[in-house]
């Protein structure tokens, strides 16, 4: 009989489709490295979602290892090549979360644009601040994304009853540009220096450097704002710090960090930045979804010799 370990906290949907489908599975979450590295080599296949780091060792010590899922569509906390040198197959669940992540970003930018947070915290204070908290319309702004997969395109999507003008940059466009009529492809430097919003939805780069430091963020409007629920490593945080600072933009509100879980940061505390805890997919709807979509890769993979989703 096949072995499963689930070592992300998820939708019991998962472990439930393994029993199913007559493969035995351990829901065991937390583990340490060391821990992890202890008890795989009982495994067949593995899920995960982003808590689990699959390191190099990790991998070295799964003797019988053949897939792993990841839950959502990010697989920067997997190391593909190894995996893929090793014989383990690594897939992801594009799709899953898409509604569920570009929602979330919306919701960013109407908390950035209308003070929502502070209006929130000072209200329960008592406080009464509403002559001092000024907001900002989505209306008749230009938004410029990052990237154009899923996300990217639900949230394109998500404000166009806001008659907002919507500026992208993504090499992989110009093909798809057709179903997509009302963005427009425009090079980054353009993006940056049109934009009143500007929300990160593409891949980090393959060498780990942000996408996006001082210098860019000069470039921009001092009226505008940053949304990354895409990567940790798309902005250079220190530099976004400093720019928020110096008044070089408006705010940020930034669901994803260079170090997760983010026990400290540099953008902690600074009054003009929005900060959430990697909740882009976190709705009751995608877990269930991403869970599924995992479960039954790994099983296809097990049981058929079928792979979905393939990521190396």
């Amino acid at each position: 009989m096949y072995k499963v370990l689930i070592s992300d906290a998820m939708s019991n949907v998962a472990d439930q489709i393994f029993n199913d489908k007559g493969i035995e599975v351990d829901v065991i979450t937390g583990l340490s490295e060391q821990e992890l590295i202890n008890i795989i080599p009982e495994y067949d296949g593995l899920l995960v979602r982003s808590a689990t780091t699959v390191t190099a060792d990790i991998l070295a010590a799964a003797t019988k290892l053949k897939a792993i899922a990841r839950a959502g569509a990010g697989v920067d906390n997997i190391d593909c090549a190894r995996a893929r040198e090793n014989g383990v197959v690594v897939m992801n669940t594009p799709g899953g979360n898409t509604n569920a992540t570009a929602e979330h970003a919306f919701a960013l930018i109407m908390a950035a644009l209308r003070k929502i947070p502070f209006a929130d915290e000072t209200t329960h204070k008592g406080e009464w601040q509403k002559k001092a908290i000024k907001g900002v319309e989505l209306s008749k702004k230009t938004l410029g994304i990052v990237g154009f997969g899923n996300i990217g395109a639900r949230l394109s999507h998500l404000v166009s009853g806001f008659d907002v003008n919507v500026l992208v940059c993504s090499k992989s466009l110009e093909s798809r540009q057709a179903e997509f009529p009302h963005v427009t492809n425009v090079s980054f430097d353009e993006l940056l220096a049109q934009s009143d919003i500007i929300s990160f939805h593409g891949k980090a780069a393959a060498d780990g450097k942000p996408l996006v430091n001082k210098e860019h963020l000069a470039k921009m409007k001092s009226s505008a704002i940053i949304i990354n629920a895409a990567r940790g490593n798309m902005v250079d945080e220190s530099d976004l710090n400093d720019a928020l600072n110096e008044g070089l933009i408006a705010g940020a509100a930034i669901d994803v960090f260079s170090t997760e879980p983010a026990k400290e940061n540099v953008l902690f505390n600074n009054p003009k930045a929005i900060l959430t805890p990697h909740l882009g997919a976190s709705t009751a709807e995608a877990s269930i979804v991403v869970a599924e979509m995992a479960a039954n890769q790994v099983a296809d993979v097990l049981q058929n010799n079928v792979e979905i989703h393939v990521v190396n």
